[in-house]
């Protein structure tokens, strides 16, 4: 099966998948793809692919059981409600949250191949993977950013070279974000100027907000996962959106004209994700290494980074992938755009409040 082939096949699944959802009415969490029952992952939507995954269906001839959250605000809550898991798949900015609620234990990195091979700088990040009595709780996985996305036959380039351009009104019902509150406001923290936003004053907050609401008078739509967005800009729906670099790479695989562009004036927003051993794991807890060692496995890289756009957190995989593809992907030179990030990490829990709140306001039109 070609990767376009596959990708397609992906895509319709996941469109069954949120279509069986709806017409159930069931949350996302209550939705699973059930094989081997002895492990379950509870991840986003798509992550299931046995791609992701090779060496351990090849081991145990089946792939775990999955169950999907459709965001990490409902994922907390339904963990909190009593949802039994083995594994989860958080980002950056929920780790900390999942682990101060006493959700998760730690990780055994003895039983984890390459543990020393993960990226040293996402490593570093202060309690992220590790927290300072040396326990480690999480294992990044995929990386990759949210930037500036567009139809290159709908809209010029050069009046893209600013996020601004989100609030132009010249894209006025042109243009959709994520109905995600940490990328809603990445984005608005970059165009006002803020690389840190676990530092966000009040005033700064404000400058943010203002600008969300001068966006929300273009926004056509606000995209809910990866077959949304890609949908919107390859059927010609919007021009301009701010989405994951993964709706790029599936447009292309799909022959649309969109593009990506990480050398705004404001930059993009870097994010990391990966797995986490929830506290009262019901499954069994060999498995669940043989799975955290199947995912890190180098291999793995090529399909994370050619099909879907993201890095690979083991730097053996991106040591591994054509040079070519590194470059196509844009992570030939990481270094380069680093300057011009803001890393997705968890700011103080009565800001985010702020931001839940004010984001569903910004929505609704006040």
């Amino acid at each position: 099966m070609n990767r376009i082939t596959r990708r397609l096949t992906l895509t319709r699944r996941l469109t069954l998948t949120l279509a069986l959802a709806g017409t159930l009415a069931a949350s996302a969490a209550a939705f699973a793809v059930a094989e081997d029952q002895s492990l379950t992952i509870f991840d986003w939507a798509g992550y299931e692919d046995p791609s992701f995954h090779p060496k351990y269906k090849e081991e145990h001839g089946a792939s775990p059981t999955f169950a999907f959250f459709g965001d990490e605000d409902e994922a907390f809550e339904k963990l909190r409600s009593g949802f039994k898991a083995d594994l989860g798949h958080p980002c950056s900015q929920s780790v900390v949250k999942w682990r101060e609620a006493g959700l998760l234990q730690p990780l055994d990195t003895s039983r984890i191949t390459g543990w020393k091979d993960l990226n040293p700088g996402i490593m570093a990040m202060k309690n992220l993977a590790t927290t300072d009595d040396g326990k480690a709780w999480f294992m990044p996985w995929d990386w990759g950013d949210t930037q500036l996305t567009y139809n290159s036959e709908k809209v010029d380039e050069k009046d893209v070279q600013s996020l601004k351009a989100f609030a132009d009104p010249k894209f006025k019902g042109r243009v959709s974000i994520g109905d995600n509150v940490d990328d809603a406001y990445a984005l608005a923290s970059l165009a006002i100027g803020l690389k840190d936003w676990t530092k966000m004053t009040d005033d700064q907050f404000k400058q943010a907000s203002d600008f969300l609401r001068q966006v929300h008078k273009n926004v056509r739509l606000y995209w809910s996962d990866t077959t949304d967005i890609v949908q919107a800009l390859s059927g010609g729906e919007i021009d301009l959106a701010w989405a994951w670099n993964d709706a790029t790479a599936q447009s292309v695989l799909a022959d649309a004209p969109i593009k990506g562009k990480k050398d705004t004036k404001e930059g993009i927003s870097t994010w990391v994700c990966g797995y986490v051993m929830f506290k009262d794991a019901p499954g069994n807890k060999d498995l669940a290494y043989d799975y955290l060692n199947a995912v890190n496995d180098p291999e793995v890289a090529k399909t994370l980074v050619g099909d879907w756009g993201y890095g690979q957190a083991n730097t053996k995989g991106m040591a591994g992938v054509d040079p070519a593809v590194l470059k196509e992907k844009g992570y030939d030179n990481v270094e380069k755009f680093i300057d011009k990030t803001l890393f997705q990490s968890p700011v103080p829990a009565d800001l985010k409040l702020k931001m839940i709140a004010e984001f569903e306001k910004i929505k609704a039109g006040y």
